[in-house]
This record gives C-alpha cells, structure tokens and sequence, in this order.
C-alpha cells in the first residue's frame, strides 16, 4: 500500500503547486528515496531545492545590450547594499521529521501537520524549544514534499539554523478531516487556531511565523488577520487579494484556463492516500469526507459559475476568500514577493500597499516571473537582495528572533521591481508613488492584420476600427502561459509566442505611438477607456500593453479585460492619479450588468493589470484590442451568442478614447 502511494504521490506531485511539469525533477530525485516511515514514527529529511527558470523576452535581451553603457541596473548595487549582512550556516547537521500530529479546531474536526525539527548527527530530534514556521497547504503535505522548491523552498534551510517546520493540511484536504471550502469563513478561522495551537507546543519557545506560495500565502493572510498570539512574522509569495478580480473572473469573464485545473488539484489531491498513513483515524473516513466536499462544493461551484449562477459574479462568497478584506487587521511585519506575469499580478502588490500605508513593516519584489517560477524562488537572488532562503532567514531572525539587523531597511527597499524593456531592478519607496499620469489618445483607424491606428498625445485623427470575434486570440501569446499558472512555460526549449506577440495581434486591432526620441518608464495600473458600440449590445475587450521595437518585435508587458456589460464603474474604489482614471474598480454583480443599447457608445473602462517597463528610444508604446483571450476566458453560457459579435472602437473628440499610463517621475 505505501509503495503504491508513494508512486501516486510521485506520478501527480508536479500537478500540486497548479500543474507545473517543471516539479518533475524534484520527482526523480525523491522517486527512489527511502520507503515511508511507519505511521506517526519520526522520519529522517534532507534537504533539496529545485530551482526556477525564467525565460527573458528578445526586446528585453537586446535592451540590456543596447542600454549597458547608461544603465542603471540594480543588482550590483543592491549585492553591495547587502554586503554587510551575511546569512548564519548550518547549526544542526540533520532534520527530523515527526508526520501525522493532530490538530484540534474548535468544533471538533482535526488536521494534521508534520513537524520537522533540527537534530543531531544521529538523526535524533535536539531537545530545545525553537520558533516555529507553519505553512498551511491544500495540496496534500505528503504530495508536496515532491514538489521540491515549488512550495516555497526546501524548509530544511530554516531548520538546520534553529527553527521547527508545521506543514499542516487545510480543512478537507490531503490527510485532515472535514470538507474543503477555499479559504471559507471556518477554514480562515482554522488558520488562526493552527497558529495559536504551535505556540503553545512543548517544542516551541512561543514565537512563530509562516511561510509558504501562492494557497498558503493567502492562509498567511487570513491567519496573520486572526492575530493569533506569539505570531510574529509572514512570508507570502503570490498571494491573491480579491480572489473574483484578481484570478476567478478577469474582467466578468470567467477563468477557464486556471480555476477548474485548481479545483481539481485540490480535490484530486486530497483523494490521494497518506505517504504514512494517522494511527489516530481509518484513512477510508477522510477519503469519504473529501469526496463529500467535491459533491457538495467543487463540482457545484463549476456548474454555478458556467451557468449565469451566484457564482459566476461577485459577492459575499468571494468577499470572504478575498484577503483584501482582511488586511487591514493584519499587524506583522510581512514580506511579500510577486510576479509581473503571475496569477496574482493584480493582487499582491494591493496587499503590500494595505500594509506600508499603516506602518507595518512591509517588503515586495516584484519580478519577471509566472506563478510557478515565483512560487518555487529559484530567481529572486537576481533582484540583487539575497536568495528566496536567505531573505526568509534574514526576515525571520531580525522579527521573529529579535537578531539586530540595522542595515535592513538601508539594504532592502520597501518595494523591489524588475524593468521589462531594460532588464534592470528598480527601486521604489511605495506603491505609485513618484508616478504621474500620461494619457494617449487613440487616433485614426486600425484594420485587423494591416493598418495600424496611432496613440498619439496630440490632434486627434477621428476612426473607427472593428473587433471582429476571433475564438483563437490570446493562444500565442505569453497570456497562455500565465493563466495557466507558468504551466506551458516549464516545458523545454523557447515558445516564440512566449517573446513576440506578433502574430497573435494579427487578429485584433492595433494603436501605437511614433518611435519614441525619449525613454518611457512606466510602473503601476493601467487604464484604458475605449469607446465602444456593439452589434449584440455586448462582448468583451482583451487588451494588450506592448513595446514593438524597431525590427518589429513586440514584447506584450501586461494586459487587461473587460466586459462591455460589466461595464458600470464604482469611482469611490477606482483609483486616479492627477484627477486622471488609472485603476477603475467595477461592481461585476447582476444587478450592475447591462449590455447596450443598438446603436448606442459608451465609454467602457479596463482595468489593465500593473506592471513595470521601459520604452527605449526607437521603440513605440503600443496596444492591442482583441475579442478573445484563449484559454484564459471564457464567457458563462448564457453571455455565449453574445460574444460572437463585432465590436467597434471609436475614438474622436467626441468619443476620446485613450490609455492612461503611470509614468516614473
């Protein structure tokens, strides 16, 4: 039984942490380790760590080329800003892992955590009490431990340097009792009391802290909200804020590339049987409970969603899953790290700004990465700072162990970023600011696959330009890639779609600026304001931010979505930067929805998600408009027929269609 688990485990280990192939290496090196430990019996780890990879864009290798002798490239000097500080070495030769502990919650269901402790040259635990690390996961603890840095890092780095590691299984999921509900009101309650419960073990000296990508960032964020007692610090990668903006539904339409593989995962995961199976349950009574959660939750949930139901619009069930509602309770220090093409590109950066607004203490890199690339940390040491491990050592010691660490916030700035176009860190003291706003004016007509219109700052040219519905658009493009977590990505060789965005702009129209005479830098939100008719009253705008260098390349930055019907704004929660719209916030309930009128324009604002770059001199700034981002958004059915339609641009001084850019000052 165990070695048909262990081969189970192993064959969907690299599905866990969202379907990266990329974890198969870490499969390989753990698929002929030891067999399992007897249930509940201390088991002997060692360390490993599967690095990243991130693929550079063309433009952005021939800018670093082309900018070398002027740049100002932040990793030498943030390696010299760091210099003083040098990370502790090993204090414990060996790691111990005691599998299986039970967790009580307060209405009687219990999860279960492994807990691994420092120990000595003969495998024996050391008998001390130490601060503990807790990650909270839904991917199955005994399936994760095959996902290699995936999960955030090896966590026998922290533990041979003097702290205790609790993996715990979310409610409903992989060995803990119950029924799984995503981050639902009990299971965020449940992290809160998994944080109480390691602080007041026998082996721990009552501080603790928490750690871990993407599901187990969000619980950092729930948990750290509860403000359970000896919690001192967080380290979130990726985590979302609000879950119906940032990833379920991206613009009203719903994400058909990512959420149904999650849902799945999870649940798939969770049917998995235990690597060492509790002494203190029949592993058949949780596999009974987890299947009533997949009836009771994930294959409703889907089917609601994909047929016009609750779930297909915001509300009170994505309120309470999204951890920007909670942020504000949240008072430790916190270190977050992002991707500009991650999943949670929306999100993270609007948690980081909760935070630093109040005064907690707070720090965000912000790199070139997918979510699986940002999850696993290979690259962040190329933001100049420290290696993923370093950072959470340095973190931790300084706010969790009280070590002095007087050069932190001289070394580390508040915010972190990678440049697209230059390849360049940047620094940056907080979230939008030193930024101004810059509008360009769509002008002229752009006919799909020919003429391009332009985005100009000065007279307008007036146009109308045709979105015809091209259910292939967004396939090559590195938008595939992101929305399915980084998974197209981890495959070898380069994909060309990846790095120019080309070809896929031949199905859409196109507006760009004259090659620029100066340097554009731009990071933060986006906005475009398109005045649009449609035939159907309806369809849905998918919008590209792009830099098209003098060969023709174009490197896609960013992008943005939105429903013409979901068009309603709410501007006290839309964001203006010098009276100028920069992030529009929109109800997306069914009561705002309402498709137009026949014949009627109106200007539809979309939210284009942030990112950093810099358009080079001879490069051109440009946008591309498509009806379709394939696979990543599908309309619900009953919006279907309606989505097959063409949709007009137009831009004149009546209609003053434009794209509003954050400029660095």
């Amino acid at each position: 039984m165990h070695a048909l688990t262990k081969l189970t485990t192993a064959a969907v280990a690299t599905l866990a942490l969202t379907g990266g192939s990329i974890a198969a290496v870490a499969v390989a090196k753990h698929g002929g380790s030891d067999s399992p430990a007897s249930a509940g019996a201390p088991r002997a780890t060692t360390e490993t760590r599967t690095p990243a990879k991130t693929d550079r864009t063309a433009a952005d290798a021939k800018a670093r080329r082309g900018a070398a002798k002027g740049s100002t490239s932040r990793p030498g000097k943030a390696a010299a800003r760091t210099g003083a500080w040098k990370a502790r070495g090993v204090q414990y030769p060996k790691t111990v892992t005691i599998p299986n502990l039970p967790i009580k919650m307060d209405d009687g269901v219990l999860l279960r955590g492994d807990l691994i402790l420092p120990a000595d040259a003969a495998g024996k635990a050391i008998a001390k009490k130490f601060p503990v690390i807790v990650t909270i996961t839904a991917y199955n603890k005994g399936v994760q431990q095959y996902a290699g840095g995936l999960a955030g890092g090896a966590p026998e780095y922290l533990v041979q340097r003097g702290y205790a590691q609790l993996t715990v299984d979310a409610r409903g999921t992989g060995t803990s009792d119950g029924q799984w509900c995503a981050f639902c009101t009990r299971e965020n309650r449940d992290g809160a009391l998994v944080m109480e419960w390691a602080h007041q073990q026998p082996w721990s000296n009552g501080s603790t802290a928490m750690a871990g990508p993407s599901y187990m960032g969000i619980a950092q964020m729930f948990a750290a909200a509860g403000r359970p007692a000896g919690l001192k610090a967080i380290f979130p990668q990726v985590p979302a804020a609000d879950v119906y903006r940032d990833v379920v539904a991206s613009g009203g339409q719903l994400d058909v590339g990512f959420i149904p593989l999650w849902l799945g995962l999870v649940t798939g995961t969770g049917l998995i049987p235990p690597t060492t199976p509790p002494t203190d349950l029949s592993p058949l009574s949780t596999l009974v409970q987890h299947l009533a959660g997949a009836g009771n939750f994930t294959v409703p949930l889907i089917l609601k969603a994909f047929t016009g139901g609750e779930a297909a619009f915001d509300g009170d069930f994505y309120k309470q899953r999204s951890p920007i509602n909670v942020a504000s309770r949240i008072q430790v220090p916190t270190f977050f790290v992002s991707g500009e093409y991650d999943l949670f590109q929306r999100g993270t950066p609007l948690l980081f700004e909760n935070l630093a607004k109040r005064g907690v203490p707070a720090k965000m890199i912000i790199g070139p990465w997918n979510h699986l690339q940002a999850s696993g940390g290979g690259e962040v040491g190329k933001a100049g700072l420290g290696s993923l491990d370093e950072l959470k050592l340095r973190w931790f010691d300084h706010y969790v162990k009280g070590v002095a660490d007087p050069s932190l916030d001289r070394d580390i700035p508040p915010i972190t970023y990678y440049e697209q176009g230059t390849g360049a860190w940047r620094s940056a003291s907080s979230w939008l600011g030193n930024r101004k706003a810059v509008s360009y004016r769509l002008s002229g007509t752009s006919r799909t696959a020919s003429t391009a219109g332009a985005l100009t700052t000065g007279a307008v040219t007036a146009g109308t330009s045709s979105v015809y519905p091209v259910p292939v658009s967004g396939l090559c493009t590195r938008s595939t890639d992101q929305w399915t977590a980084g998974l197209l990505g981890s495959f070898p060789g380069k994909n060309p779609c990846f790095t120019n965005n080309k070809l896929n702009d031949k199905s859409g129209v196109v507006f760009r600026t004259a090659p620029v005479t100066k340097a554009v830098a731009l990071q933060g939100p986006i906005n475009a304001r398109l005045y649009v008719s449609s035939n159907s009253g309806d369809g849905m705008l998918s919008v590209a931010v792009e830099d098209e260098a003098p060969d023709g390349t174009v490197s896609r930055y960013t992008g943005g979505w939105q429903v013409i019907s979901h068009r309603a704004l709410d501007k006290s929660r839309s964001r203006y930067l010098d009276g100028q719209l920069i992030q529009p916030y929109h109800p997306f309930t069914k009561a705002a929805k309402a498709k137009l009128a026949r014949g009627a324009i109106a200007p539809v604002d979309v939210e284009i998600f942030p990112t950093g770059g810099k358009i080079l001199p001879g490069h051109r700034l440009r946008i591309a408009v498509q009806a379709f981002d394939v696979p990543h958004l599908s309309p619900i059915l009953p919006d279907l027929l309606s989505t097959l339609t063409v949709i007009k641009i137009h831009n004149s001084a009546q209609y003053p269609s434009m794209l509003t850019i954050p400029v660095v000052k």
